[in-house]
């Protein structure tokens, strides 16, 4: 259950810290007050959307804490223990939204993506809005409503898997038949650039070197000429390896004599053994470039070559072998493509009776849970002064085809009174009806053994009188099996709640703000009585009021 909820800088509220307590709390205020803070805050904390406009004027951010028992939800504490939130027999969500917009998420004081954080809210709240009558004028929500109640998601979720999997399938198979004049033009063209290149006999590396072969060969005079010249001046009887021999001989006596010339002597040996091997690699160069059998003419016609095979595949000359792989593998693509959608042709007709088999289970579940869904709310209705009305939830078939959500359309449809045709319920509901229908559809649906909290916020719009006492009664009854957080503006609901709490909105130094008091039994009495009678509350108002608290009590 919820514990504590505390909010700081959120729109009217500068720092707000609520108690909460087991049973049926109701929240009321005057009109404007912000009596449905805590539920947008609670909506935030448990990874609903945020905006920067929500942060408190000149303040960098907003901050909601939420404090949960518990001991008892041993589901939640499975999966907390999966993400490794430890959780010692608490939960505690914070949101942090700043006024750039963007918000923070923690889960025991550890970060966690919003998925992670929706996962764990969705476990421990569920929230009814004020508006929720509006989506049911949308046939998309009776969906929604009726899987939700019959634990159908997962299948949808199957299903829906299934059917998009066909569809890439199906895309495919028509891409590639729509496509067979232009594929065997492409092929043609392919066939064509692969003999070119097969042709011209490509060697990677031949590919990798030629170019620097060509300049090499191109400019062989002019090397031959230069190393001649530098092994002349290495290599000559009076040359500079022939020098550093005998400056060698000559440092090696005089080291005989001083031991401290032995690095210089070592530094000369080393210069002379290294001129040494350079006369070697020279002249070895010198006779691969004076030997070289391929002339220049020859390596520059099939270097061109090689250029004009480049320019066509829009490639350097050292990438041309893999321009023929991969036109290669590209044709036997295409080779393969008669096989290819056979294959997929075969999937396709696979994906399409495990689609039906899918469908038709669910079609099955949702029409038994559809039965069950219609006879539940009716009977609430009837506790709502609605007489005589009942609920149905009718699955019309749909096209016969792989498709998104199943084989049918779900579709709720009221009668209002008795002896009336079952029909369309945004054709028969007035406003009031509607926000009936919705509170029946809001306790019976309610998710108790995933979320032991249920927020109502101001779900009872539309009500008055004594119908307005029966749907206090019912959210009261509902309380003693999950802890109830109501906002209202009925005095027949304010009346039935365990505990009372009171939204006042004040203003100062220009600035406003709101608080929240948990009320006693006097001020209770009072603000029960305010909201019979007005601002000016009279004795018989009092009496009144508080003749309708001891009736709950």
């Amino acid at each position: 259950m919820l514990e504590q909820l505390s909010i700081k800088n959120l729109a009217v509220v500068e720092s707000l810290s609520v108690d909460f307590q087991n049973g049926m709390t109701v929240v009321t205020g005057e009109t404007g007050a912000g009596k449905s803070i805590m539920v947008q805050a609670l909506n935030l904390v448990i990874g609903g959307r945020s905006d920067a406009s929500l942060v408190r004027q000149d303040k960098s951010k907003a901050e909601i804490i939420a404090t949960f028992a518990i001991a008892q939800n041993t589901k939640l504490k499975e999966f907390l223990e999966e993400q490794d939130l430890e959780d010692e027999g608490e939960c505690i969500l914070r949101r942090v939204v700043g006024n750039d917009g963007r918000s923070r998420a923690y889960v025991n004081g550890t970060p966690v993506t919003l998925s992670i954080l929706r996962d764990v809210g969705c476990q421990l709240i569920d929230m009814h809005g004020q508006n929720e009558h509006q989506l049911l004028l949308r046939t998309q929500q009776h969906r929604i409503l009726l899987d939700d109640f019959g634990e159908t998601q997962a299948q949808v979720k199957s299903l829906n898997s299934v059917v998009r999997e066909y569809q890439q399938i199906s895309n495919e198979v028509e891409r590639i038949q729509n496509g067979g004049d232009l594929l065997a033009a492409q092929q043609d063209l392919l066939e064509h650039q692969l003999g070119e290149l097969v042709e011209a006999r490509l060697e990677q590396d031949e590919l990798d070197n030629i170019e620097e072969q060509y300049k090499i060969s191109s400019n062989a005079g002019l090397l031959i000429e230069k190393i001649s010249a530098v092994l002349g001046m290495l290599d000559h009887d009076s040359g500079i390896n022939s020098q550093l021999i005998d400056v060698d001989n000559k440092i090696s006596h005089a080291r005989e004599v001083d031991e401290k010339l032995e690095s210089v002597e070592a530094l000369l040996s080393s210069a002379q053994v290294q001129v040494q091997e350079s006369i070697y690699e020279l002249t070895n160069y010198l006779s691969k470039v004076g030997g070289d059998e391929v002339s220049a003419a020859e390596l520059e016609e099939r270097i061109n070559e090689l250029h004009n095979l480049g320019r066509k595949h829009h490639c350097q000359i050292p990438e041309l072998l893999n321009t023929q792989n991969i036109i290669q593998g590209t044709l036997e693509g295409m080779d393969a493509s008669s096989d290819k959608i056979q294959g997929l042709l075969k999937q396709q007709g696979e994906l399409k009776v495990a689609y039906r088999s899918e469908a038709e289970s669910l079609s099955k579940q949702r029409q038994k849970a559809g039965d069950k869904l219609s006879k539940q709310v009716s009977e609430v209705m009837q506790e709502l002064g609605m007489p005589g009305s009942e609920i149905q939830f009718v699955l019309n078939p749909i096209a016969d085809k792989v498709q998104l959500n199943g084989n049918e359309e779900v579709v709720i449809q009221v009668k209002t009174n008795m002896g009336q045709a079952f029909k369309a319920l945004n054709k028969v509901a007035s406003g009031g009806e509607l926000s009936r229908i919705s509170l029946a559809l809001s306790v019976v649906t309610s998710k108790s053994e995933l979320a032991p909290s249920i927020v109502f916020d101001e779900v009872d719009v539309g009500i008055s009188g004594a119908v307005a006492e029966v749907v206090g009664r019912l959210l009261r009854k509902l309380s003693s099996r999950y802890q109830v957080l109501c906002v209202t503006h009925l005095a027949q609901v304010a009346a039935q709640g365990h505990s009372h709490m009171k939204v006042i909105k004040s203003e100062k130094d220009g600035e406003t703000f709101t608080k929240v008091y948990a009320l006693g039994d006097k001020e209770r009495t009072d603000e029960v009585a305010r909201i019979l009678g007005g601002i000016k509350i009279s004795e018989k108002t009092r009496i009144a009021a508080a003749e309708m608290i001891r009736t709950v009590a």
